[in-house]
């Protein structure tokens, strides 16, 4: 299961090696000062949460969503899985504008 991993200057989102092979993604590091918020979400599976469409990645309505999500103008990183609920984390000036990780 994706983990983020603060360690004072840099957040981390460490996946595992299944979560590597499914999403065609390693691990992601981006500078704490680039984090504007945290919010949990409790169905992630509504259009006001997942944006655009998946590529690359692995997913499976309803069950896990692992990979970038593209729109024109972004990227989010998703790894979500079953009916659970999400931490979203909004970054600027990053790769991806956001993270979408189940707890």
């Amino acid at each position: 299961m994706a983990k983020v991993i603060d360690d004072g200057e840099f957040l981390t989102l460490k996946l595992s090696l299944l979560e590597k092979v499914g999403a065609l993604h390693g691990d992601i590091k981006v500078a704490k000062s680039s984090l504007v918020k945290v919010e949990i979400e409790e169905n992630p599976w509504q259009s006001t949460v997942l944006r655009g469409v998946r590529a690359p990645g692995t997913g499976i309505p309803f069950v896990i969503l692992l990979g970038t999500m593209r729109t024109k103008k972004s990227k989010d990183f998703t790894a979500i899985y079953r009916r659970r609920p999400v931490e979203i984390y909004t970054f600027k000036d990053s790769e991806f504008e956001r993270w979408i990780i189940s707890n």
